[in-house]
């Protein structure tokens, strides 16, 4: 049988094509977005949270109209573009006082998880000002939290699910394409992670790697109903040398490609970074690695 596409680690065949062009032939008053639930209903193609995988399967469709392999109803409305409409975390009062002590001093720290809380503005507007890459929208899972002490905040850090395609990463768990596929929503990326200018306190960085390795799956599997095995990030080297998360035995893998997951070409289009790993459990390779 033949694979007419790939994507998103499901492949579509001519059979797959009969099925989605008699469920368009079905619903003949149906929009994009409708038949695209049907479709997820008809595959089970859903998330880790039970949700359907309803935007994933909506392209899916759409590149199969765009081949000419299906024949999608004309679009009903234009969505804004919520790259250009989306407002900026507005600015958050903060008390800047330089705050230069001990770790000991400023404890007991509290991490709390602000996603989907009344502080999660918050988080958003110190993260805007403060960190050097600024606020951009998380996609698809993710937390975020804020550290306190003594109600002031002193960092935040931010996690979201990994990329598809990681090499050095890859190679250190040693699973296959299928079981990548099957398993990387077991993963998180720390996107963010900021220390407030003001605030300098020795080993404060490595100790909050620490707490979220002890927090963050339970936190993430509240939300999304599956636990975390595996934690990863991304080092800039021409900024950071990543010595707060080598102090937490966090594992310097090797430098991405440089080449992007949307590249063309095999030419590298990003500056390379540096890859650093930190398992969560002994067993995590024979959990990923199962298909």
């Amino acid at each position: 049988m033949e694979v007419k596409l790939k994507y998103r680690g499901r492949e579509v065949t001519d059979e797959d094509i009969t099925f989605i062009q008699k469920l368009i032939a079905q619903h003949p008053g149906a929009s994009r977005r409708a038949l695209s639930k049907l479709l997820c209903e008809a595959w089970k193609w859903r998330q880790a949270n039970g949700q359907l995988r309803d935007m994933v399967c909506r392209s899916l469709m759409l590149q199969l109209h765009r081949a000419g392999h299906i024949e999608l109803p004309s679009v009903r409305c234009v969505p804004r573009n919520n790259v250009i409409a989306r407002r900026k975390p507005e600015r958050v009062l903060v008390d800047r006082t330089p705050l230069r002590t001990s770790l000991k001093e400023i404890q007991p720290l509290e991490i709390l998880q602000v996603r989907r809380t009344r502080e999660e503005a918050y988080y958003d507007g110190l993260i805007e000002e403060y960190h050097y890459l600024g606020y951009t929208r998380p996609v698809g899972e993710h937390l975020k939290y804020l550290v306190v002490t003594s109600n002031r905040p002193v960092a935040c850090m931010a996690w979201g699910s990994a990329p598809r395609h990681l090499g050095p990463r890859d190679r250190f768990i040693g699973w296959s394409g299928e079981a990548r596929r099957r398993n990387i929503r077991y993963l998180a990326y720390n996107t963010r992670f900021l220390i407030l200018p003001w605030v300098e306190v020795p080993h404060l960085a490595s100790h909050l790697l620490g707490r979220m390795a002890r927090v963050l799956s339970a936190d993430w599997e509240r939300l999304y109903n599956h636990p975390i095995y595996y934690l990863e990030t991304f080092v800039d080297p021409r900024r950071f040398r990543g010595t707060c998360y080598l102090a937490a035995n966090w594992i310097a893998l090797g430098p991405t490609t440089g080449i992007g997951h949307n590249s063309r070409t095999n030419k590298p289009i990003h500056p390379k970074k540096e890859v650093l790993g930190y398992p969560l459990r002994k067993d995590f390779r024979e959990l990923l690695a199962a298909s």
